[in-house]
């Protein structure tokens, strides 16, 4: 099968989707299939995401992007983010009457309200807008189905998440200095992430932020006590994270949290407020705790078994995911 899949999300910027949409890549050609994945750096115009100038957004794609489509001749299209390209890719669709599916990645309303104070309500319907010529969207939880069930979304489909475990691993872990514990977030380091949660606990020991973002600089000076490492990537960003005793999610905004599983494959136990990723990633007292009490939560965390940790992450991994996403391309192919 040939498949394209058209992402706002996609390298060189680090996200959980372009993470998600690589490795699913990387699975469906060792099934045989022929992708080709369509991301802001394919075009000539991008202008900077406002309020998050790392992210570029591809400007005017229609036309490029509608030649691209027609050069490769896909089987399945597969529209990934609500942004300009995904706009494009759904409006080449409906005029060529071509079916396609989408993805639900993140809590798309409650990260732009945060970052714009755009009432939820507004967003929630253009994003069901969005998804609603999509014979499939596709969703990481049962939760985060029910959510969007309980707003109107029809035509939902699972597609989990995996990690990576042969890079994220308990080897060589880093000696990160530091009075230890250590208390780690690993990410985008923006106001959606709700970072200051975790950066305010009374905490012994040190934390480390693992990332870079534009709330960088204002929570750096903030929180001078706290080490800001920038960007890691590969193998040293899995020896940075195996090295921390707790890693703390803080975030309230993501689906699923892919972060949170590469962590417990380096044995590494998560602390995390209670929200839609957590319900599906945290299996209390195994891999770690949610709690509306997040200092507790990292306290209890340092108590678990990080050989069973591991454990549990190897049963994440990105073939089954892969499947599913391919069940739900060929359900309209």
């Amino acid at each position: 099968m040939r498949i394209a899949i058209v992402t706002d999300a996609w390298f060189p910027h680090v996200s959980g989707v372009a993470t998600t949409i690589k490795a699913t890549k990387e699975e469906l050609e060792k099934l045989g299939h022929t992708v080709l994945v369509i991301g802001p750096s394919d075009f000539d115009f991008t202008v900077p995401l406002p309020t998050y100038f790392e992210i570029k957004l591809a400007l005017f794609p229609d036309r490029k992007l509608a030649k691209m489509l027609d050069d490769f001749k896909p089987d399945a299209i597969h529209l990934s983010v609500e942004g300009p390209l995904g706009m494009a890719g759904r409006a080449y669709c409906k005029k060529r009457g071509k079916q396609y599916t989408t993805a639900y990645h993140t809590m798309f309303p409650e990260y732009v309200h945060v970052r714009t104070g755009i009432p939820t309500d507004w967003i929630y319907a253009f994003a069901k807008w969005f998804h609603s010529g999509a014979v499939r969207t596709m969703v990481a939880t049962p939760g985060l189905k029910e959510t969007l069930e309980k707003r109107g979304f029809k035509n939902l489909a699972f597609w989990t998440r995996g990690v990576d475990t042969s890079v994220f691993n308990t080897e060589d872990p880093l000696p990160l200095p530091g009075e230890k514990p250590l208390f780690m977030y690993m990410g985008r380091v923006a106001v959606e992430k709700n970072l200051e949660a975790f950066l305010s606990l009374d905490l012994p020991g040190t934390k480390y932020v693992v990332g870079d973002g534009p709330a960088r600089k204002v929570l750096e000076k903030k929180y001078p006590q706290v080490k800001f490492t920038g960007y890691k990537f590969g193998r040293e960003l899995a020896r940075h994270v195996a090295a921390a005793d707790v890693f703390v999610f803080p975030s309230l905004t993501d689906t699923l949290g892919l972060v949170m599983l590469e962590a417990n494959a380096c044995g590494v136990p998560v602390a995390a407020l209670p929200s839609e990723a957590t319900d599906h990633v945290i299996k209390e007292g195994v891999n770690g705790y949610a709690s509306k009490d997040l200092k507790d939560a990292a306290l209890r965390a340092l108590k678990l078994d990080r050989a069973k940790i591991r454990e549990f992450a190897l049963s994440f991994g990105w073939r089954e995911p892969t499947q599913q996403f391919l069940d739900n391309l060929h359900e309209h192919v």
